[in-house]
């Protein structure tokens, strides 16, 4: 990965040997293979277990997580925040592994609306609760950066499963306490 760093910086017309970058390829790669972490980790065994009986069947809501990710189309970041509910039947699952589940699925090469629906289908396949509920706000680089330059942008995706997608009332209950705010 390196030497192809090298090239590509050759082909922008700059000089890898020179002081600021001599080391650029070698902090590139270990920057890649940070922001792409997610690739090495199976969501079993990042849940390792934290699943606990518990007769609580109102809704678990974990707000305002912090993600960062890669676009794939243009390789540049997009970051934002991550919403997550789930309606237990009998099993809870450990806060932190809401969490990690985010992040896992975050630091991969990624399109928004894929990582909605893996956050979603994951927490439904480990907990099997009556639903769960992703809302997932981004700003992407891609479009502040280049291409059409907007820098007030937001992009929401929402995933839906169960009761989040069959009940009205349950749904209405989870955006009513994620007010997605106009960011600055």
């Amino acid at each position: 990965m390196q030497e192809e760093i090298r090239k590509i910086l050759t082909e922008l017309g700059e000089d890898p040997s020179r002081e600021g970058l001599r080391r650029t390829p070698q902090r590139y790669e270990d920057a890649m293979r940070f922001l792409t972490s997610g690739y090495g980790q199976d969501p079993e065994e990042l849940i390792n277990g934290a699943i606990f009986h518990q007769d609580h069947d109102e809704m678990v809501l974990l707000r305002d997580i912090d993600f960062y990710s890669l676009c794939e189309h243009h390789m540049i970041p997009f970051f934002g925040k991550c919403h997550v509910a789930y309606l237990p039947k009998g099993r809870i699952l450990g806060l932190s592994k809401i969490v990690r589940v985010v992040e896992m699925f975050s630091r991969r090469i990624q399109i928004q609306e894929r990582l909605t629906t893996q956050i979603a289908r994951c927490l439904q396949d480990a907990v099997k609760p009556l639903g769960v509920a992703v809302v997932v706000e981004g700003f992407h680089l891609c479009m502040a950066m280049r291409g059409v330059e907007r820098q007030n942008a937001w992009c929401v995706t929402s995933a839906m499963l169960g009761a989040f997608r069959n009940d009205p009332k349950t749904r209405n209950e989870f955006m009513n306490l994620i007010p997605v705010q106009r960011r600055r």
